[in-house]
């Protein structure tokens, strides 16, 4: 029987919600059972992607988190124009001394899965985290 969806936080946000956003995903993720690194992980991959849809999509968006199949999972998604394929799957990471363009590849070394769905309506970027601490096997 698969495991119910716990939905814990929804809403939209902007430039003046970032903190508070930041800080209700932080309080959601550890009543949902990620705790020191995970956590501040979780939290630093989910800033980054509130902060990519404010600075470059119309100045903020939506926000999902939930629980589901062992995995505590955040949706962010805007009304942009979408990103541009290259910026999409960067490896290696952007140049450290580029003003920006790191976003994306740091949500995407600190969880488990990141997926990113974008067209000229708007991007959907999903990340995930395995609750059990463990993170799983990549390949």
């Amino acid at each position: 029987m698969a495991e119910p969806i716990v939905p814990l936080l929804t809403g939209g946000f902007g430039f003046a919600d970032l903190a508070a956003t930041r800080h209700a995903v932080a309080r959601h993720a550890a009543a949902a059972g990620l705790a020191g690194q995970r956590l501040e992980d979780f939290v630093l991959a989910v800033n980054e992607i509130l902060t990519n849809a404010v600075r470059h999509a119309d100045g903020g968006g939506s926000l999902r988190l939930w629980c589901g199949g062992g995995r505590l999972w955040c949706e962010v998604t805007d009304s942009g124009h979408g990103i541009p394929a290259e910026l999409i799957d960067v490896e290696p990471p952007p140049i450290t001394l580029a003003p920006g363009g790191r976003g994306l590849w740091i949500a995407r070394q600190l969880c488990d899965e990141l997926t990113v769905a974008t067209g000229p309506a708007g991007t959907a970027v999903r990340l995930a985290v395995g609750l059990d601490g463990v993170r799983p096997a990549i390949g």
